[in-house]
């Protein structure tokens, strides 16, 4: 079993819909489980043409669907995972306006990551990009992240996803603001860490669920570095606009591959566990690990 994931290129809604209606007809034909996540105007159209034909189809809306690249890969394995044996026959059309560099970043990334996550289903995937509207880079990356292109034949620009993963983790940097506050982190009784960071999302101004997250997340993290880690081992808080961020580092020399934490683990008993839980709990986490120790840095946008 092997994923087809390719990407189509499209201008307008009604070459949107010369495509994604016979991708999706034809796994209704095949009697797959047929996912459209699409945006407005698109997913109504679609619904619109097919009419009682679209029955079994699931239309979802992108805008709630494409919130955080982790969340949306476990959506994405508990649909196969459910759909089992039956195969997933997905039209997927990402959000890209509304987020941060960084965050974009992400997003492409998690798309390279589809390609590893269900590199062992025979699920079909198709992902629409709107040519007329998205920026030139977005267009690029699309190319790069999916072996397939829908209408233009081989694809000589797609990167194996882990040497892909590297250049995303080479276009970070990770500056430390001078205003940060510091504290050290020397026991496994980490009450008073946890509430220390309890206190600066709380002026921060984080919702009660975000705060409980972010204490959790740097619980965790700081737990692996004392763990794994080498001392000493500490955390930094600073504000970036409406961004808290949270960053646990050690002085240990791990070497991460480039998809760690990104890959859903097993269980709680393989090694990622804990990185992919916190990946899960933030908005974003960043990786630096090198000769100078290992950082895991957490953004919580407000």
């Amino acid at each position: 079993m092997t994923l087809d994931h390719a990407a189509c290129l499209y201008g307008g809604t009604d070459d949107f819909l010369t495509v994604a209606v016979p991708f999706l007809r034809a796994g209704l034909e095949r009697e797959e489980v047929v996912v459209a996540v699409a945006e407005e105007p698109n997913l109504g159209a679609l619904r619109d043409v097919l009419g009682p034909d679209g029955g079994t189809v699931a239309f979802i809306d992108s805008a709630g669907f494409y919130r955080h690249p982790i969340h949306t890969l476990r959506d994405y394995q508990a649909i196969a995972k459910e759909s089992a044996p039956r195969r997933v026959c997905a039209l997927a059309e990402p959000v890209w306006s509304g987020w941060t560099e960084r965050q974009t970043l992400e997003w492409i990334r998690y798309e390279s990551l589809i390609n590893v996550v269900f590199a062992d289903t025979d699920a079909q995937a198709m992902c629409m990009y709107d040519t007329g509207r998205l920026p030139e880079d977005i267009l690029f990356a699309a190319r790069r992240t999916h072996p397939g292109l829908v209408r233009e034949g081989a694809n000589n620009a797609y990167v194996d996803p882990e040497v892909f993963a590297a250049g995303c983790d080479r276009r970070l940097t990770f500056d430390r603001p001078g205003h940060a506050e510091y504290t050290a982190i020397e026991s496994a009784d980490l009450h008073r860490l946890r509430a220390f960071v309890a206190g600066r999302a709380e002026r921060h101004g984080l919702g009660r669920q975000a705060a409980r997250n972010l204490v959790t997340a740097v619980n965790e993290a700081a737990a692996n570095a004392l763990r794994h880690g080498a001392p000493p081992v500490g955390l930094w808080t600073w504000r970036d606009g409406d961004t808290l961020v949270c960053e646990v580092g050690d002085h240990g020399y791990w070497r991460a591959g480039p998809l760690t934490g990104f890959v859903p683990p097993a269980s709680a008993l393989h090694r990622g566990f804990g990185l992919w839980t916190v990946r899960l709990l933030v908005d974003l986490v960043e990786l630096r690990s090198g000769w100078d120790g290992t950082f895991v840095r957490m953004h919580v946008h407000r």
